[in-house]
């Protein structure tokens, strides 16, 4: 498989594009094991897919069922992440959600460089980290007792990132790629509740942060204790984007259509059909109201013209303000604000009239 398309090969390095390379890859994967027969495993910056497929790969060949959740922001890679990953989206991790501790492994290559300074409100605060932005975001997600593996440029590791590393994570490892066009080192690391660092731990990375460990190189085959990752079974819900684009929408429909409602669609807005029995007198807005509150303004209804409409009522509350301004004997004014409940009738439909408004919203108020 490849790491990236052709048409890209040349230009990966732009917009903090550093993908894992195979050597490293491979080398990583030996480090792995399993501990439980059902295993959750998330990339946060997943690009095509490829490196969590092939972790995926290494930890089903342990014995373990492997669900591989992947996120990446641009459309091309995110596209054929979703056609080598259980579950993929398309979207800035901003807008995903990931629930705490859902996931057994967390394997972080994040995009390298400086953020935009946001100087408004931080005074002369410099620009943070990217690596430090997407770790901070996402560590949070393994559950306790989970794997971290975090490849960022050595010289990141920095006083602030190692004591965050040191805080939360035990077991921390620090090993130099082997592919060093990038600097790259990865880290290893058990995710345990947050405490006090070891300050040797922490002397140690910031250590290696400035270049004082590159004999530390990640070994062909890992001979040390294995990282194994926890079991994480259930968790509906767990990981979704709070907002994803037409294509993706249309994408999770068609995977869906068994379990929604459309198939159901005549059962539900086909059921009544019955003949109302008409009002005594002509209704005013407050019997409309109810009516529309009790949802008996619904279904499908025509006019004589030929247009149908899907529709359903509803009412909601609004409040009318009106001012009074009252003058005492001794000249001074006084304004008196008066809010008023007033229950507003709505009914909204959907024009199945074939033509060009077909599928429209009407909304009648």
């Amino acid at each position: 498989m490849a790491l990236i398309f052709p048409r890209l090969a040349n230009n990966f390095i732009k917009n903090g594009y550093f993908p894992t390379d195979q050597a490293t890859l491979e080398r990583i994967v030996t480090a792995l094991d399993v501990a439980g027969n059902e295993l959750r495993i998330l990339d946060p910056c997943c690009g095509e897919g490829a490196a969590l497929h092939r972790v995926g790969e290494a930890l089903a060949e342990c014995g373990a069922a492997v669900q591989t959740c992947g996120v990446e922001f641009d459309a091309e890679r995110a596209w054929h992440a979703k056609t080598v990953l259980d579950l993929a989206i398309h979207a800035d991790i901003q807008d995903v959600v990931v629930a705490p501790r859902s996931m057994g492994l967390l394997f972080l290559n994040p995009p390298y460089g400086d953020a935009v300074a946001d100087r408004a409100q931080t005074g002369d605060k410099g620009p943070d980290r990217l690596e430090k932005i997407f770790f901070r975001r996402t560590f949070q997600s393994l559950a306790f007792g989970g794997v971290l593996v975090l490849i960022v440029p050595y010289y990141v590791l920095d006083a602030e990132f190692a004591g965050l590393l040191a805080r939360n994570f035990d077991r921390l490892r620090f090993h130099m790629a082997p592919e060093q066009q990038f600097k790259q080192c990865v880290v290893f690391g058990v995710r345990r509740r947050s405490d006090r660092p070891e300050p040797r731990t922490v002397s140690a990375l910031i250590a290696a942060g400035k270049g004082e460990a590159h004999d530390q190189g990640l070994p062909e085959c890992w001979t040390a204790e294995p990282y194994a990752v926890p079991e994480i079974a259930g968790g509906e819900g767990h990981f979704h984007a709070v907002r994803i684009d037409a294509a993706q929408l249309a994408a999770e429909v068609a995977r869906l259509h068994p379990h929604t409602l459309w198939p159901q669609f005549r059962i539900h807005f086909g059921g009544t059909k019955g003949a109302h029995r008409p009002p005594l007198t002509e209704m005013g807005r407050w019997h409309l109201a109810l009516a529309l509150a009790a949802g008996q303004a619904h279904g499908i209804v025509s006019s004589g013209s030929g247009r149908t409409l899907l529709i359903k009522g509803d009412t909601y509350k609004d409040k009318v303000r009106s001012v009074e301004l009252a003058e005492s004997p001794d000249g001074s004014v006084s304004e008196t604000v008066i809010l008023t409940d007033r229950f507003v009738p709505v009914i909204r439909g959907i024009d199945f009239t074939p033509g060009s408004g077909f599928g429209s919203i009407v909304t009648i108020q």
